[in-house]
């Protein structure tokens, strides 16, 4: 890509999520010398940002526009090799952004867990992004960095040891201590919403194929549902499972890097992830009050007037975030079982420091943005609508492994 202005540019760095962003952008990138700006709507809220960070990023450039100038978005982004967006719901306010990235081969990464807006945005754009050479990568937070490159890595490990990969593999989080931001409440409000408005928003939401490419979408899995009241027994983990209400869209960025690839973990590949809770009565009992909490909550969030009232009394609102005694405070730890065509198992564990929704999603996303202006040369492929696993592979997990408080290993199967 020919020279620019900046390097990486910050587009939201006002709200919960994107202040904190900013501070490990101007943190990492002062370090490696790499041309910052950070952007949004409102300049005096840019400018309070801009004085809190640390070192030289008080002396970052400021653009200031709307997410719905389109002319604006397009001078932006070609000022810059990398943009990395935190301004959801992505599907209200990010699609010009991405229009325009694609446009002047600008590459892309942002934290949207909006399955339809990500189909959206691939079938709009994949052939320009391929002709500009923009590389595109959603998803690069906490949904769905862990479970993709997890499961890229307990696949590569199955490939040195035993040449094959895993036929099947099983997602558990173990442990998620943390809280929520007001972006990402506002993001599930507006999916409750298109369920009202969009007749295609159910179909595309149960298909768990509906990221993969066109002619793409079959295999093993069954319809994927978010909060379905039914709990299951694990024997490899010898615990009972609980519906968990971000595995329906890992799932489909899992499902998406196999068949982008072309298939490396094999057309008969099987994905599904939940959250755990452990053996016994107690165990199951956890499990299926979970599950009733949770489809009592679905319903209330699709009938407009509790919604509403969830919305003004519960919910976090746009720029509000955890506290820092959660952000710092917060961990989480999912465990991938993998089973070998001959029933061998390997097990791996993924662990994460720090509150899942803020501090390790915004210190995962600075890494996938650093990765894209970094390894730009390193990254095997080219231009077009890519997942974490599938663009950057072994080079973001090295990097999230050093940076972002990441760690992946093979455990022993007693040890789970």
């Amino acid at each position: 890509m020919m020279d620019r202005e900046f390097d990486i540019i910050l587009w939201g760095a006002t709200g919960a999520t994107g202040r904190r962003a900013a501070h490990h952008l101007a943190r990492r990138c002062g370090e490696h010398g790499l041309r910052l700006a950070i952007g949004g709507r409102n300049r005096d809220k840019l400018e309070t940002v801009r004085g809190n960070l640390p070192g030289a990023g008080n002396e970052l450039a400021i653009l200031v526009g709307d997410s719905h100038d389109a002319a604006f978005m397009g001078a932006m982004t070609a000022r810059a090799r990398v943009v990395v967006s935190t301004v959801g719901p992505f599907a209200l306010y990010g699609s010009e952004l991405v229009a325009a990235c694609v446009a002047n081969g600008t590459h892309y990464c942002d934290l949207t867990a909006e399955p339809q807006w990500m189909r959206a945005m691939i079938d709009a754009h994949q052939q320009t992004a391929r002709e500009t050479g923009a590389r595109i990568v959603h998803a690069c937070g906490h949904d769905s960095i862990p479970s993709d490159l997890g499961v890229q890595f307990l696949q590569d490990e199955a490939m040195a040891r035993y040449g094959r990969p895993c036929k099947r593999v099983t997602t558990r989080v173990t442990r998620m201590k943390g809280g929520f931001s007001g972006g990402t409440a506002a993001s599930f409000l507006n999916a409750m919403r298109l369920r009202e408005t969009d007749p295609d928003f159910g179909r595309l939401s149960a298909d768990p194929y509906a990221l993969c490419p066109e002619g793409e979408r079959q295999g093993p899995d069954g319809p994927d549902r978010m909060m379905p009241v039914e709990v299951t027994w694990d024997a490899d983990l010898q615990a009972w499972t609980k519906p968990y209400f971000m595995g329906p869209m890992n799932s489909k960025v899992v499902r998406r890097t196999n068949a982008i690839m072309d298939y490396p973990y094999g057309r008969d590949f099987s994905y599904q992830e939940t959250a755990l809770t452990r053996g016994g009565i107690g165990g199951w009992w956890a499990a299926m009050r979970y599950a009733i909490f949770g489809r009592m909550l679905l319903i209330a969030m699709a009938i407009p007037a509790s919604r509403g009232l969830l919305q003004r009394h519960v919910l976090p609102k746009s720029g509000e975030g955890p506290s820092k005694e959660v952000r710092e405070s917060g961990s989480y730890e999912i465990v991938q079982v993998g089973e070998m065509p001959d029933g061998t198992v390997l097990k791996a564990r993924i662990t994460g420091q720090g509150d899942p929704g803020v501090r390790s999603t915004t210190l995962m996303l600075t890494e996938a943005a650093l990765c894209l202006a970094e390894d730009e040369s390193r990254i095997v492929v080219a231009g077009g609508f890519w997942t974490p696993a599938a663009a950057m592979g072994r080079l973001l997990r090295d990097r999230v492994t050093e940076h972002a408080g990441l760690s992946f290993e093979l455990i022993a199967n007693h040890e789970a």
